[in-house]
């Protein structure tokens, strides 16, 4: 049996699709895994999680067509914000996330990927409220706030809510706009929420920040903090950093006036990244799921998807299990 990274694809780039057609495809690719949105910012246009639960019949035949094909699904994903200030949003966005974990347990997957919310500026807010500096002092009390009165509170509950449904790891997306945006933010939440809580590794969202993903993959494997990894490029326009910085509030389809730009994998950076990447994923330990998510603005979905796959197939390692050296 060999072991190592698998590569999968997150389906909800072919939502104009029907799921039979999209898993078709990833069998005609070579692909491993399929990751599928239940609602929220993914959409559920091929897991619907509310009409599953109620037609149970219905998930099954959803969970035999993927293992009728050899492939598995990697992780629910159900990227919302359940802390978002509105109620109503909040509420919409919390109730997804709930259907999500018992529609887990239902599929025997054990991984939800999502985001980690952004509060408002206190009890009576009514939009998100990205704190990114100590000064002056009411962004510091507001940070305490919000992870003191809202953030912590809410995971800790919903970390014990997804042990109940048998879902081993909550896969949070480190992205900027919401609490949890880097690994030491991550490991913080960690920290006060239990080991369910770890990462849904997506090195897209941190190499615009200046952050290495590779010794982010380092520092969050050790800490057994890694339950799924996204495959998405990111690329750092150098000349407009130059002059305007990272931080960057132009529409995605201005890529030649943007700081940075998603891109297709080996678009942002050549293969030496990705090589050294999913050799860190493996000195870790971690042997999932690499999906890839598709969101270039100069790529289209089908051209995107195989150059990604073209690239990631010659990096991946696997290898015997009994060639392993770590224990367990």
């Amino acid at each position: 049996m060999e072991v190592g990274v698998k590569l999968g694809v997150l389906t909800v780039l072919y939502a104009d699709r029907p799921l039979d057609e999209v898993l078709d495809r990833a069998v005609a690719l070579g692909l491993d895994a399929v990751e599928l949105g239940t609602g929220n910012y993914p959409g559920d246009a091929h897991c619907p999680a509310g009409k599953l639960l109620t037609d149970r019949a219905r998930a099954r035949e959803l969970r035999r067509a993927v293992t009728d094909r050899g492939l598995q699904i990697s992780a629910l994903s159900c990227h919302g914000n359940p802390l978002h200030p509105r109620p109503e949003v909040a509420e919409a966005h919390h109730g997804v996330w709930r259907r999500t974990l018992e529609l887990c347990e239902l599929l025997e997957v054990d991984v939800v990927n999502t985001f980690s919310g952004c509060p408002g500026d206190g009890p009576d807010g009514r939009a998100p409220n990205w704190v990114t500096c100590p000064w002056p002092p009411d962004f510091a009390e507001l940070l305490a706030w919000q992870w003191d009165e809202r953030v912590i509170p809410y995971w800790r509950e919903e970390a014990q809510r997804a042990a109940a449904h048998g879902v081993r790891g909550i896969g949070l997306e480190m992205h900027p706009g919401f609490v949890v945006y880097n690994p030491g933010t991550l490991l913080r939440l960690r920290a006060a929420a239990g080991e369910r809580i770890g990462a849904n590794f997506d090195p897209s969202h941190l190499v615009w920040q200046g952050i290495d993903p590779v010794e982010a993959a380092r520092e969050l494997g050790r800490a057994g903090a890694i339950f799924h990894a996204h495959a998405k490029d990111t690329y750092v326009d150098r000349g407009n950093v130059r002059r305007d910085g990272v931080l960057d509030t132009k529409p995605y389809d201005r890529v030649i006036d943007r700081a940075w730009s998603f891109r297709t994998v080996g678009y942002g950076h050549g293969e030496e990244l990705w090589r050294a990447l999913v050799s860190m994923l493996r000195t870790v330990g971690y042997d999932g799921v690499l999906s890839i998510e598709h969101e270039d603005p100069l790529a289209s979905v089908d051209e995107g998807l195989e150059k990604a796959v073209a690239l990631l197939r010659g990096v991946l390692l696997r290898e015997p299990a009994a060639a392993m050296w770590w224990s367990g």
